[in-house]
């Protein structure tokens, strides 16, 4: 019959990949339950408020029309769903796959099921596939698998969460609309089931296998699997264990697959009590704790409570005489092979001829270790007992008790047996790949002595006292041939003719007295060792590697290992050198991915590299997670280095009296820090022990480990320094700020400066890495915070600046801002506020409007630059660009509402606009028409005054910003900034020719050189924040007209003073005259130039208007209102840096002259 798993045999190769492809689904699922999107959770409050109408479980579908006539009655509802579908579409659609999967993987089943039915498959029937080997094991792990993948999903994704999901992905994918979608098949078979993961949580009833039942499968084929797994060593394990009390682990494997598969036929479970005894009997009998698949575990006590014959069955197993029994068993054995192990590892005790001559004693030694280790980390887990449970805590307490438990010791042994296994596995490694040229070179020595012997017996050879003996001559030449005529490949018939070439050799001694001369006996003697060790030789066999695998499997322990993670770390932080055996734990480790990649593999399926990535990539961050206690017990020595370096110890002058010279040597606190430097070196020294390991697929570099290790505990750190540091109370007077930047700025200068110090020790680039993580854990939190005025938010998956392997922690927002940067940002803005802040220009300084009292100065970007670097200026102003955007969003919706909605307003505008018209005229009885005009759009002066003071307000923090970062980088980078500027001036001057000449090169579209330059410019502060497009606008009616309004209704609360330039009247109606000017400036530059023209042709003619009037009154001096609009103009050219002449088109030169005598 041909191979049923060759590439030709279509039945064999069909279900090998339904099983591979089995094995890849419970992969993806487990990778996917790590990133359920916490929303759909609708834990806390805050979700069930904002989502919690549009996010529904399956009650949707009873009333789907109901629902989408409500979200569509609300366009702030309809407007939520589309940001959330936007935010999360990519995530649900990842699942609704992994569900779909699920679906299809059965369906395949039961049409690989019916085909075999059918004939399909000539010659094959569902029962000689199950007389085949393979086809025997194919077919149980298809239906396993398929209950494996039912309970992941159900422990991991609660059932809440699937219908959520399944409901999202229904209303907003395209997929539901096409024919051959089975959303509804879907919807059936991962319905919530009630059950829950949660510790103490009530089992529903008939769960699990009314949950299995929903997609039926052909009975006849259920039970034959039954019927295989109970009576067959489907897999042939009792080989690897002789004894007859490994039995239950021989099969555990199986065990673990007749338990998940009797869920498909819980009649057994119920009432069938003699296969049920049977099945205890024969894999139950001394365990209870079983571990169905990579780990997940199960207590049979508690998992088979409903089911009468299987409780009635494991009564047997459970009662406390066999508890004790077992318990005091493993105690005895861990004991025994404890000590045997300590010794089998002294150094130079494992030999190769030792190993040779012990192989059985070894391998059972290696058993019982296995065994012990097994039976004892699954029996007193906590994972597996629930504490409600009086009947399993008594059990476990017994255990305990009896076994006299102790996670060290336990875990000491399972170090030195996973330390033993290696060196054991490396030496056979060795031997096999030697073996040929070894037993050769044995062959090639024994056969010239014997040669020898003969020649010495000829009498030609001058040997002491030897006569001539042509017998014996030709007995050792022909010895000589027998042994070079041994054939390697026959190993059999060579070990025996070997055995009888020794035996040959002893009676030829002792018959023929050749014991008197010692020369010859020494030569036989030598001839008999070399056959010795060709029989040795030849006994070294593939299958004690075999063995040796299938005895030190560890795929049980793959989610239990985790509780003796606080003794791996306590023993490492005690003797660091321990990462060597540690290493030796985690390729045991690594060992249990041969299970979920072996079928994989045999299919040859793509989806190797992803399922092998995906175990390896949680192995290596368990290896991680372990070996962090290396970096955090070389930061606590660190800050002790810095207390000392900052507060004990006094640097040493260049010159000093020698008197003084003790009082500066301070001999303790400097011997103090040799100590802590020492201890920091060998902490580095036992990670690099641990040499290049490849975990599964993944290269693990000590170097690399070590390096990765301090930037996460670098990035702990200085992430809570910083967001403890930035907590300010918004009531406190004077403001915060400026201390907790002075502090923090300390704190920051101490990590760095410690780090500064330790680089050597540790052979790291210090210097780089602090830069590296700090700009990152800078540029995250600004992220984050403007996730807040995105639509389509970056989550933490997307981010690339987040990490999965050098996390940045998330801490919980204590205002209404997400993180530092955030509070920050709003403390600045909240003390410079322009309603309680005047800010004069030519200090660089904000004074309080009552008090007259200095608030800040440019001072605090200086200070933000020593604390944050950078990083945290270019930060701030990232920030800032998205604060300005919002609130010009906000003031053109504000537009919209109180000026275009309005009559009364539109008829007053209507009437100035006719009145005014031409522009280039003077208004006759100008005064009153202004004034009239303002008096009836009052109302709307006071949001719109707020709005453009806001923006001014943040443009002015972008300019002190961009200046301190312009005047650092020519300071610290001169070169940098020079050949940014002229990069800068000449793309401007290509990309200006171009527009001249448009044959001259311009970059293209998919050119990012302009994008990536601005980042650069922004960073060195070489560019205007006041010529920034924030946003994108349509034409506005009225728009430059408004703003001439408003600004002369301003005008009245402002007046001028020689020293200050222009400053509130009243502090009870405060204005601030700069914010004024670039709030307005920057609305404009967001609008048609032509708008900007005409606004100031009607500031020109208001100008000429009232002079004109008062001269023809006789008012000698220009009215104050005048003397404002004219410094708007000034200003105005100033800030956007444009001619004069754009405003002496509008205003007649000898008025700016007369302006002038007055200033």
């Amino acid at each position: 019959m041909l191979d049923f798993l060759a590439e030709n045999n279509l039945c064999g190769q069909a279900i090998l990949r339904i099983v591979s492809c089995g094995n890849a689904i419970i992969a993806e699922l487990l990778r996917l339950s790590e990133f359920i999107p916490a929303v759909f959770r609708l834990k806390d409050r805050a979700d069930q408020q904002k989502y919690g109408e549009i996010i529904f479980d399956f009650s949707y579908f009873k009333g789907q029309e109901l629902w989408e006539s409500k979200l569509e009655a609300k366009p702030e509802l309809q407007d939520l769903d589309e940001e959330f579908r936007e935010n999360n579409i990519e995530i649900v659609t990842r699942f609704y796959l992994a569900f779909q999967s699920v679906h299809k993987y059965i369906v395949d089943l039961n049409r690989y099921l019916d085909d075999l039915n059918e004939g399909v498959y000539i010659q094959q029937t569902l029962e000689t596939v199950l007389l085949n080997e393979d086809g025997k094991q194919l077919l149980c792990e298809a239906l396993y698998l398929y209950g494996v993948m039912l309970l992941v999903i159900d422990q991991k994704i609660e059932g809440e969460v699937r219908e959520r999901m399944l409901v999202s992905y229904y209303r907003y994918s395209a997929a539901r609309s096409s024919a051959d979608s089975n959303m509804d098949d879907i919807c059936k078979l991962l319905r919530s089931t009630g059950y829950s993961s949660q510790p103490g949580a009530k089992r529903p009833p008939n769960y699990p296998e009314s949950y299995f039942q929903r997609v039926p499968i052909n009975e006849a084929f259920i039970s034959m699997v039954i019927g295989r797994l109970r009576s067959d060593d489907i897999y042939n394990q009792v080989s690897a264990y002789p004894l007859p009390e490994h039995r239950s682990t021989a099969l555990a494997n199986q065990a673990a697959m007749l338990y998940v598969i009797l869920y498909f036929e819980p009649a057994i479970l119920q009432t069938h009590q003699a296969k049920m005894r049977e099945i205890v009997d024969k894999y139950f009998p001394d365990n209870w704790v079983i571990s169905i698949y990579m780990g997940i575990t199960v207590n049979l006590a508690e998992a088979w409570e409903p089911y009468k014959a299987a409780k009635t069955a494991l009564n047997n197993t459970l009662d406390l005489s066999n508890v004790r029994e077992q318990a005091s068993r493993y105690a005895a054995v861990s004991e025994r092979v404890h000590t045997q192990v300590q010794q089998l590892l002294k150094e130079g005790y494992l030999r190769e001829e030792m190993v040779l001559d012990n192989i059985p004693k070894l391998l059972n030694c290696l058993r019982d270790c296995n065994v012990a280790i097994r039976w004892l980390m699954l029996h007193t887990t906590d994972s597996a007992c629930d504490p409600n449970n009086k009947r399993l805590r008594q059990i476990k307490d017994q255990i305990l008790t009896d076994s006299r438990y102790n996670p060290k010791i336990l875990f000491q042994l399972l170090l030195n047996t996973a330390q033993f296994e290696f060196i054991l596995k490396e030496m056979f490694k060795q031997m096999l790949s030697e073996k040929q040229a070894k037993w050769e070179h044995y062959k090639k020595e024994g056969s010239e002595r014997m040669t020898e012997l003969a020649d010495v017996f000829s009498g030609v050879k001058p040997l002491t006292r030897v006569e001539k003996n042509e017998n014996l001559q030709a007995w050792f030449r022909e010895i000589s041939k027998q042994i070079l005529s041994l054939n390697y490949d026959d190993s059999t018939a060579a070990g025996r003719k070997t055995v009888q070439l020794i035996q040959a050799l002893e009676e030829v001694q002792e018959f023929h007295q050749l014991e008197s001369n010692l020369q010859v006996c020494q030569f036989l003697a030598d001839t008999r060792k070399f056959l010795h060790q060709m029989i040795r030789t030849i006994n070294i066999k593939e299958e004690v590697l075999i063995t040796m695998q299938i005895v030190g499997d560890l795929s049980f322990a793959w989610q239990l290992i985790d509780s003796f993670t606080s003794i791996m770390q306590e023993s490492i932080r005690v003797n660091p050198s321990m990462v060597t055996k540690l290493r030796a734990t985690f390729l045991k480790l690594a060992s249990a991915l041969d299970l979920p990649l072996l079928r994989i593999n045999q299919a040859n399926s793509p989806d190797l590299l992803s399922v092998s990535q995906y175990y390896s990539g949680e192995l290596v961050s368990y290896v991680r997670k372990v070996l962090q206690i290396i970096p955090e017990s070389m930061f606590t020595s660190l800050l002790k280095i810095i207390k000392l370096q900052t507060h004990d110890i006094i640097e040493v002058p260049t010159r000093l009296d020698k008197d003084k010279l003790r009082d500066y040597a301070q001999l303790g606190p400097r011997y103090e820090v040799a100590k802590l430097t020492h201890a920091i070196s060998i902490f580095t020294e036992g990670i690099l022990m641990m040499k290049t390991t490849l975990v599964g697929i993944i290269k693990v570099d000590p170097k690399q480990l070590l390096e990765d290790g301090i930037r996460k505990e670098l990035v702990k750190r200085v992430a809570f320094a910083l967001h403890r540091g930035l907590i300010f109370n918004p009531r406190a007077k004077p403001s915060e700020l400026m201390p907790k930047l002075k502090e923090l700025g300390a704190t920051m200068d101490g990590f760095h400066r410690s780090f500064e110090y330790i680089q050597d020790y540790v052979n790291i680039y210090g210097l780089k890495i602090w830069q590296e993580e700090v700009s990152r854990i800078i540029n995250y939190n600004v992220e984050q915070e403007c996730n807040n005025f995105l639509r389509t938010k970056i989550q933490d998956w997307q981010s690339m600046y987040q990490s999965t392997h050098i996390p940045i922690p998330k801490f919980t927002p204590v205002d209404e801002s997400v993180t530092f940067i955030g509070r920050l940002c709003r403390e600045i803005l909240r003390i410079t506020d322009p309603k309680m802040t005047c800010h004069i220009d030519q200090l660089n300084t904000w004074y309080d409007m009552k008090t007259h009292q200095e608030v800040t100065s440019s001072r605090l970007f200086s200070e933000i630059q020593t604390t944050l670097g950078t990083f945290g200026l270019n930060g701030l102003d990232r920030l800032l660009c998205f604060m300005i955007v919002k609130e010009l969003q906000n003031f053109l919706s504000m537009f919209q509402k109180i000026i275009l909605r309005d009559r009364t307003v539109q008829d007053t505008l209507k009437t100035l606009m006719n009145a005014v018209s031409p522009l280039k005229s003077i208004v006759a009885n100008s005064n009153k028409i202004y004034l009239s005009a303002i008096a009836k759009t009052q109302k709307i002066w006071t949001p719109y005054l707020e709005a453009i003071m806001k923006v001014g307000q943040m443009q002015i923090l972008r300019q002190h910003i961009a200046n301190e970062l312009n005047y650092s980088c020519r300071f610290d980078s001169k070169h940098l900034a020079a050949a940014l500027e002229n990069l800068n001036k000449a793309l401007l001057a290509d990309i200006e020719a171009h527009y001249q000449d448009p044959s001259l090169p311009y970059p293209k579209e998919d050119n990012t050189l302009l994008y990536e330059i601005t980042a650069y410019l922004e960073a060195a502060g070489i560019h205007n924040p006041l010529n920034k497009i924030y946003i994108t606008t349509k034409r506005l009616p009225y728009f430059p007209v408004v703003n001439f309004l408003f600004l002369i209704a301003q005008l009245p609360k402002l007046q001028y003073t020689k020293n200050l330039g222009m400053i509130c009247r009243k502090p009870a109606d405060p204005v601030d005259w700069l914010p004024l000017v670039l709030g307005l400036l920057t609305l404009l530059k967001q609008f048609h130039s032509r708008y900007t023209e005409q606004f100031l042709a009607l500031i020109g003619q208001f100008i000429r208007s009232t002079v004109e009037q008062c001269t023809s009154q006789k008012v000698p001096e220009m009215p104050a209102e005048v003397v404002g609009a004219l410094l708007f103009l000034e200003d105005y050219v100033r800030y956007t840096k444009l001619p004069r002449r754009v405003a002496e088109a509008h205003v007649p030169n000898f008025i700016f002259d007369e302006f002038r005598t007055v200033l």
